[in-house]
């Protein structure tokens, strides 16, 4: 597999080239751009697998390399030092990161994971670029079988854990399988209309009909019953101001 790294910092593209010759030995060649605009002048003739691609860079940011570039034909991995708000927004639109410095086991499961993903579509990176800016999250990006689906946040009913995985429940009956734990999902829809009522449930609390506070269930839209931790019970009325 061929990787192309792109940043204008080089002393962060030599760490990370001897972190992938050491611990990615999938890797088969490296090449290095501190500019992205010579990057774009040359990546296509290289035809890497990977671009691990800074975001913040002088002449061409990574945004706009990549939209010279569609469609795409290569993974990309984004190495940054946004702050968490960004970080939520690339969780949001299943787009592969790296902080910096950049951790060496996050490092090898991003490789991996990478090589058995959808490339990266315009979509997913106008969203993402417009989350970055700001503007409100109102939709995921979450892999399905013909690529990847938009989901309207207000559509989801609950998310439930299951083991290693994550089922994703919509109003229309459609049903998501995510490999994220429920904790990752938690760390993404937290500041949203949501609430982790249970260790094996996120709801979204707009789609409530009954609360049963003596039996401690939760009767969604959909009619399923769903329990509520005492731990939570607070936090639940609270959200819903009920006295």
């Amino acid at each position: 597999m061929k990787v192309v790294i792109i940043d204008d910092e080089p002393d962060s593209t030599s760490l990370l080239k001897l972190q992938l010759e050491r611990h990615c030995l999938q890797i088969t060649s490296i090449d290095i751009f501190n500019s992205s605009r010579k990057a774009l002048e040359e990546i296509e003739m290289i035809n890497p697998g990977i671009v691990f691609l800074d975001v913040e860079m002088p002449e061409i940011n990574g945004f706009e390399l990549l939209e010279k570039l569609m469609p795409l034909r290569f993974a990309v991995i984004f190495v940054t030092a946004y702050n968490h708000y960004a970080l939520k927004a690339f969780r949001f639109n299943a787009l592969d990161y790296l902080v910096k410095p950049v951790d060496v086991t996050e490092l090898i499961i991003a490789v991996d994971k990478v090589t058995q993903q959808f490339k990266p579509i315009n979509a997913q990176l106008t969203q993402l670029q417009s989350q970055m800016q700001g503007a409100a999250i109102t939709k995921i990006a979450v892999p399905s079988q013909n690529g990847i689906a938009f989901i309207e946040l207000k559509d989801i009913l609950y998310a439930e854990a299951a083991s290693n995985y994550s089922k994703l429940l919509l109003a229309d009956g459609r049903l998501f399988v995510l490999s994220k734990t429920l904790k990752d999902i938690q760390d993404v829809l937290e500041e949203s209309h949501f609430l982790r009522i249970h260790r094996q449930y996120i709801i979204n609390l707009n789609h409530v009909t009954h609360f049963n506070r003596n039996e401690g269930m939760l009767t969604m839209v959909n009619k399923a019953i769903l329990p509520v931790a005492r731990s939570q019970k607070d936090k639940l009325i609270q959200k819903y101001n009920w006295l």
